[in-house]
C-alpha cells in the first residue's frame, strides 16, 4: 500500500486558510479535521488560522487540544467580540500564503468545495462561493436576497451572493484594501473597484446543526445600508489615472 506524500512546508506557505469564530466550540473539531484533509490533498504546503473573535464558550480551550493535533493550526484570540470584519482582519494581518481561503466556522460551508475555487485562481484574483441552493430558515433567505439585490445593483459587482464566507483571493490584492466594519459584505465590490478581476462558482451549503446563528435582520439589513453608502462613495471618488510617460 503507497502512503500519499504529504506536501513541503516551506517557509512561506502557498495557502492561508482563514476561519473567524465566535462560540464555535462545538464545530471546531468537526470542522478542522475536513479542511486538514482537502488541503493535504492538494499537494500544496497550507496553514490554517482561526481567529476567535472574543468567544464565552470554551472555544479557546478547543483550539488548544487542536493545536496538538494539527501542528499547522495557527489560533489568535481577540480580547473582545468585534465582529467577523475584525476577526479576518486580523487573521489577514497574520497570514502568510499567497492564496487566502475564507470560510465560516459553523460547517455550513464545504471545506470539500475549496479545490473548485482554486481552480480559478490562475485566471482571476478573486475566486467567490455562490450558495445557489440555501439551506437556512426563510427570514435568512429572504433577508439575504433582498440584501444581495440592492448592494449587487448599487455597486455594480455583479456578484449573486456576497454573504457567503467561501472565497479565495491572491494575498497581494489586499494591499490597499480600505478596512471598515461590514468590509466583509463587501470583498467583491472592493476587489472589482481596485481593479481585480472577480469571479463567482456555484458551492454547497448546508444547514446549521451546532451552535447559534450570530445574526439577525439588524445585521443583515440595517447596519450593511450606512456601509453600502461608504462603498458607493468610495468607488466614484478612487483615483483613477495612467501615466503617460515620465522621464
Amino acid at each position: 500500500m503507497t502512503t500519499r506524500a504529504r506536501p513541503k512546508q516551506t517557509g512561506i506557505p502557498e495557502l492561508s486558510v482563514v476561519i473567524p469564530a465566535y462560540n464555535e466550540g462545538e464545530s471546531l473539531p468537526v470542522l478542522l479535521p475536513r479542511v486538514v484533509q482537502v488541503l493535504r490533498q492538494l499537494k500544496q504546503s497550507y496553514e490554517v488560522i482561526v481567529v476567535n473573535d472574543g468567544s464565552s464558550d470554551d472555544t479557546d480551550k478547543v483550539l488548544a487540544m487542536l493545536k496538538r493535533k494539527h501542528r499547522r493550526l495557527r489560533a489568535i484570540t481577540l480580547d473582545g467580540n468585534y465582529g467577523q470584519s475584525s476577526a479576518f482582519d486580523a487573521g489577514f494581518q497574520s497570514a502568510r500564503g499567497k492564496t487566502i481561503i475564507t470560510m465560516d466556522a459553523d460547517l455550513q460551508n464545504a471545506p470539500e468545495d475549496i479545490p473548485r475555487l482554486l481552480e480559478l485562481m490562475p485566471e482571476y484574483d478573486m475566486v467567490c462561493g455562490w450558495r445557489t441552493e440555501r439551506r437556512d430558515t426563510l427570514v435568512k433567505r429572504v433577508s439575504s436576497r433582498i440584501a444581495n439585490f440592492v448592494r449587487s445593483r448599487a455597486t455594480g459587482d455583479r456578484i449573486h451572493d456576497t454573504g457567503c464566507s467561501l472565497k479565495a483571493f491572491k494575498r497581494s490584492c489586499l494591499e490597499g484594501l480600505p478596512r471598515f466594519s461590514g468590509m466583509h459584505r463587501f470583498f467583491p465590490a472592493l476587489f472589482k473597484q481596485a481593479g481585480y478581476k472577480v469571479v463567482e462558482v456555484p458551492v454547497s451549503h448546508y444547514p446549521r446543526k451546532l451552535g447559534k446563528t450570530k445574526y439577525g435582520l439588524l445585521n443583515r439589513l440595517v447596519r450593511p445600508t450606512t456601509d453600502l453608502l461608504g462603498v458607493i462613495w468610495l468607488g466614484k471618488r478612487r483615483l483613477r489615472y495612467k501615466i503617460k510617460n515620465s522621464s
